[in-house]
C-alpha cells in the first residue's frame, strides 16, 4: 500500500471556514508544528478537495502543514457552486488565507490543477512564497485542454468511446460543451449520469495499473459532481487564463526552489509540460516517475512525492541552496531543521 511509506496520520489542531466573498466560505485546517515553517497543499481538479491521506506527505516535525477546500470543493460551502467560481477567486482565497492565520510567508504544494493554482498564486505573490513542490504540472494552456479532451482517444479508445457514448451523436463534436451544459443542470436527472462517466473516464485514465476500486468511486455523487462540474467550468473557460501566462511569468518565481515529480506515463497531464517548466526554471529538481500515471497514490509515485516534499524541506531548513532561508530564518523562532528518521 502506498501509504504505509507515509507520515503517521494526524489530526488538525485548528480549523475553520473562512468566509471569501461571492457567497463563499472555504475549509481550512492546520496540522502539525504549530511553530514550524508553513506550507499550504493545493488540490487538483479543479473539485477535487483536500482529504487527511494529504497532510502524510508532509513532515509534521517541520512543517506547520494547512490544507484547504477551493470554493464549493469539499467541506467549503455552498458545495458545487459555479458562483464566483475562477481562478482569480482562488488566488484571493489563498490571500486571505494567509492574512487569516498571520502567516508572513509559505510554501506551497500542488498536484494537477492545484500545481497551476500554486505557480499562478506565486506569480501574483511572489513575495509570500518560500519554495514550490508540484505534481503532475498543469499550465491551463490550450493544447492542454484539447490533450485531455481529444488526444486521450490515441490511447484509450475505449474509454473514450464510452465517454462519448454517454452524450447524444449529435453533441459529440463538442464533447467539452456537451459535458460542461449536462453537469452544470440543476436537475439531478440531467447531470447525475454525464458526472458519472465524466469520473469513470478520468479513473480509467490517471493511474498506471487499472484500478477497479477507484472507476467505482464514479457512483459517489457527492465526490465526483464538484469535480465534474467544476472541471468542465474551468475548461471552457480556458482556465480563466490568458494564453500561455503561467509559463510566460514563471521568471518572476524562479529564483525560489522548486521541487517537481512527474508520472512518465501521465495521460492527464503529459509530462512534456513539466519539462519546459524545469527547463525554465534554473535550480529546480525534475523526477520523472517510470511507473508513474497521473495518480499521487500509486505506489512510485508516492514515495517520489514523498521525497520530493523531504528536499523541499531540507532546502527550507538551509541543508541545500535555496534562496528561501534568509526569508524563513527571519520569518520563524522555530528551530529550523530536516527531522532525523
Amino acid at each position: 500500500m502506498a501509504e504505509a511509506t507515509l507520515y503517521p496520520e494526524i489530526e488538525p489542531f485548528d480549523q475553520g471556514l473562512l468566509p471569501v466573498g461571492d457567497g463563499h466560505r472555504i475549509y481550512w485546517e492546520s496540522c502539525g508544528n504549530r511553530a514550524g515553517v508553513p506550507i499550504v497543499f493545493l488540490h487538483g481538479g479543479p473539485g477535487g478537495g483536500a482529504r487527511p491521506l494529504h497532510r502524510r506527505f508532509f513532515d509534521p516535525d517541520f512543517f506547520r502543514i494547512i490544507l484547504l477546500d477551493q470554493r464549493g470543493c469539499g467541506r467549503s460551502e455552498p458545495w458545487g457552486s459555479l458562483a464566483g467560481n475562477h481562478s482569480a477567486g482562488l488566488v484571493r482565497d489563498l490571500e486571505a488565507l494567509r492574512r487569516h492565520l498571520a502567516i508572513e510567508h509559505w510554501a506551497i504544494a500542488g498536484g494537477s490543477w492545484g500545481s497551476c493554482l500554486a505557480l499562478l498564486y506565486g506569480e501574483t505573490h511572489p513575495a509570500r512564497c518560500l519554495g514550490f513542490r508540484l505534481r503532475g504540472v498543469f499550465t491551463g494552456r490550450g493544447e492542454e485542454i484539447q490533450w485531455w479532451w481529444h488526444g486521450t482517444k490515441a490511447l484509450f479508445p475505449d474509454a473514450y468511446e464510452e465517454l462519448a457514448a454517454a452524450v447524444p451523436a449529435a453533441e459529440r463534436g463538442d464533447l467539452l460543451g456537451a459535458y460542461a451544459a449536462r453537469t452544470s443542470d440543476p436537475a439531478p436527472s440531467i447531470h447525475a449520469p454525464a458526472v458519472r462517466a465524466l469520473k469513470r473516464f478520468s479513473a480509467r485514465t490517471s493511474t498506471f495499473r487499472t484500478d477497479p476500486a477507484l472507476v467505482d468511486a464514479a457512483a459517489d455523487l457527492h465526490e465526483a459532481l464538484p469535480l465534474a462540474r467544476f472541471f468542465t467550468h474551468y475548461c471552457r473557460h480556458g482556465f480563466f487564463l490568458d494564453e500561455g501566462r503561467i509559463l510566460a511569468q514563471l521568471p518572476s518565481i524562479t529564483h525560489l526552489p522548486c521541487e517537481i515529480v512527474q508520472g512518465r506515463y501521465d495521460v492527464v497531464t503529459p509530462a512534456a509540460t513539466a519539462w519546459t517548466v524545469h527547463r525554465a526554471w534554473p535550480g529546480s529538481r525534475l523526477e520523472l516517475v517510470t511507473e508513474g500515471n497521473h495518480a499521487e497514490l500509486e505506489p512510485a509515485m508516492s514515495t517520489a512525492v514523498l521525497a520530493a516534499t523531504d528536499r523541499l524541506r531540507d532546502r527550507l531548513a538551509g541543508t541545500g541552496s535555496s534562496a528561501g532561508t534568509t526569508r524563513i530564518k527571519a520569518g520563524f523562532s522555530g528551530e529550523l531543521r530536516p527531522v532525523d528518521r
